[in-house]
């Protein structure tokens, strides 16, 4: 009956181990998905700042915007 309980202790320790493995790993997981995108906002920015701009001043000097301004 001890060595029954014994194992069933040491079933639990162990799951709970893989436990705190894998929220390690989700954690893991998360800071390089992260990490991504934060690279792709930093290089892409640029070219979406520029799409942004060359709109609004077609915008702006084909006359449809009124009076507005095209702000950085």
């Amino acid at each position: 009956m001890v060595d029954y309980l014994r194992m069933l202790i040491n079933a639990r320790l162990a799951q709970m181990e893989e436990r705190g493995a894998s929220a390690v790993e989700y954690g893991l997981l998360i800071a390089g998905i992260a990490a991504l995108i934060v690279v792709a906002v930093f290089a892409l920015g640029p070219v979406v700042q520029g799409a942004f701009n060359e709109t609004c001043e077609s915008i702006t000097n084909a006359g449809t915007a009124g009076s507005g301004t095209c702000a950085e």
